[in-house]
């Protein structure tokens, strides 16, 4: 019984420190300039536009990158294309209602299928999509690079490390109920997403 009381001090012991070296990243850009951009490719248009209203916390542990956990989210009024017509459809109740729904979110539960080379991981992430109201579980590519001791080269007077994360995929909005089968010789059912954006770790 001693020894076994023993060996369950050492693991919790040994749990705690991992947990403790897990960082927090926060994904809400001080530059501004955290991006995330769409593409769709009708028929007969195609249309590309992109929101920098990005914000959200990632979980990160360099030593167990598998442990990753973490949510992005999208204010979805900052959602612009160049034609300011197309825009004012885009943030309209029959489109993406921002009034009514404000954001877009991804909520990252866990890792798969991770490979880790250098200071660079790749993975699949599973998690919930969450657009106008609808929640979707999903599971979609990921690769994180983190740079440690670089948030002063991006943040000038800042201490800290950086966690770059990069991801490209595909939606429906028909599956998330943005207008579904509607207009799609001009307006594409598919949306293709490219995020890539910097969280810090601030010391």
């Amino acid at each position: 019984m001693k020894i076994t009381s023993l060996s369950f001090l050492a693991l919790a012991c040994t749990t705690g420190l991992a947990f403790a070296d897990s960082q927090e990243f926060n994904f809400k850009d001080p530059k501004g300039v955290n991006t995330a951009t769409f593409r769709l490719d009708a028929p007969l248009e195609a249309i590309s536009g992109s929101a920098n209203g990005i914000s959200g916390t990632v979980s990160f542990d360099p030593a167990n990158p598998s442990a990753t956990k973490g949510k992005i989210v999208i204010a979805s009024s900052t959602l612009t294309v160049p034609n300011s017509m197309m825009n004012g459809h885009l943030h309209s109740d029959k489109w993406m209602d921002v009034a009514k729904y404000p954001e877009i979110s991804f909520d990252a539960r866990s890792l798969k299928n991770v490979r880790t080379t250098g200071d660079t991981t790749s993975a699949e992430a599973s998690g919930t999509m969450t657009i106008k109201g609808v929640s979707k579980e999903m599971t979609v590519p990921v690769k994180l690079t983190y740079l440690k001791d670089k948030l002063g080269l991006r943040v000038p007077n800042m201490k800290g490390d950086l966690l770059v994360l990069r991801t490209n995929f595909t939606i429906k909005r028909s599956e998330f109920n943005i207008m579904p089968g509607q207009t799609e010789e001009k307006v594409s059912d598919t949306i293709e997403l490219t995020v890539s954006i910097s969280g810090a770790f601030a010391r």
